[in-house]
C-alpha cells in the first residue's frame, strides 16, 4: 500500500477524462475516475486494465459536498496517496441570454465551478500533509472570454479560473501545484464528429485536439519541477484563430 501512487480524475469520460487516466495508468499510478454514474466507465476501466494497469471506477455526484469528501477519504483509505487530482467536468452549453432559465444557469454553475471548489478543497486537504501533490483544473476557450449564448458557461469556466488562481498563490508556498490549462479548440470526440461535420474535418489536417495529446501536457504538467511550475497554459491547434 505505501508503495502505491493514486490519482483522480474527476469528470472522466470517453475523451480527454479518459485519456489522461491511460496516460497516469501508464506510469503506474491507480486510476480512479469518477462521473455520476460509475457503470458508465466500465469500458474505461477495462481499456487501462487490459493495457496492464490499474483502475478504479466511482459514482460521484461533484456537486454534493458529502459525496466528494466520501470519495477522496476513500481513495485515500483504500487506495493510496493522491498525487493528481484533475477535475474535467464540462457544462457547455448554448442558450440565448432570454432562454438562459435560473435552472440552466445555476445547473451549469453547479458542475463546472461549484464542483471544482469542492474537488480541489479536498483534493488540497488531502495533499497538504504530505506537501506535495498536482491539481489541474480543465479550462476552456471560455474561461477566458464570453461568446454570444454562452453567458451560463463562460460565467462559470471564469469562475473556476479564479478559483485555480487563488488555489495557486495559496497552496503552491506548501509544495501543492495547481495549474489551469486551457483548452481552445474543438476536441476529437463523437459529439463533434456526428454534429459539427465541417470542424471535424479538420481532424486530417491536425486541426482539432487528440485527447491522447492532451493527457500527454497533464502528465508533463505534473512532473515539472517546482522551480519551473506553470500555472496557465494554452492549447489549441496551429490553424485555430485566437
Amino acid at each position: 500500500m505505501s508503495d502505491t501512487k493514486a490519482m483522480l480524475v474527476m469528470g472522466a469520460g470517453d475523451a480527454t477524462g479518459g485519456a489522461v487516466a491511460k496516460r497516469f495508468a501508464r506510469e503506474g499510478y491507480v486510476a480512479c475516475v469518477a462521473r455520476r454514474h460509475a457503470e458508465k466507465l466500465e469500458p474505461l476501466v477495462q481499456d487501462i486494465e487490459s493495457a496492464g494497469g490499474q483502475a478504479r471506477a466511482f459514482g460521484c455526484d461533484a456537486r454534493q459536498e458529502d459525496q466528494v469528501r466520501d470519495l477522496i477519504e476513500t481513495i485515500e483509505r483504500d487506495i493510496g496517496p493522491l498525487e493528481a487530482v484533475v477535475f474535467n467536468i464540462g457544462a457547455n452549453v448554448r442558450f440565448p441570454l432570454l432562454e438562459t432559465t435560473e435552472r440552466v444557469y445555476r445547473k451549469v454553475w453547479e458542475m463546472a465551478a461549484l464542483a471544482g471548489f469542492l474537488t480541489g478543497r479536498e483534493a488540497a486537504r488531502a495533499m497538504l500533509p504530505r506537501g506535495r501533490g498536482t491539481i489541474i483544473f480543465t479550462g476552456a476557450t471560455a474561461s477566458l472570454r464570453g461568446r454570444a449564448g454562452f453567458a451560463a458557461f463562460a460565467g462559470a469556466k471564469f469562475a473556476l479560473r479564479a478559483l485555480a488562481q487563488s488555489m495557486a498563490r495559496e497552496l503552491g508556498p506548501q509544495g501543492i501545484h495547481v495549474a489551469h490549462p486551457v483548452i481552445d479548440g474543438a476536441i476529437d470526440t463523437a459529439f463533434i464528429r456526428d454534429n459539427f461535420p465541417e470542424m471535424y474535418q479538420r481532424k486530417e489536417r491536425d486541426g482539432i485536439l487528440e485527447p491522447d495529446h492532451i493527457a500527454e501536457i497533464y502528465w508533463q504538467i505534473h512532473g515539472q519541477p517546482r522551480d519551473c511550475w506553470v500555472h496557465e497554459m494554452d492549447l489549441r491547434p496551429w490553424l485555430e484563430t485566437f
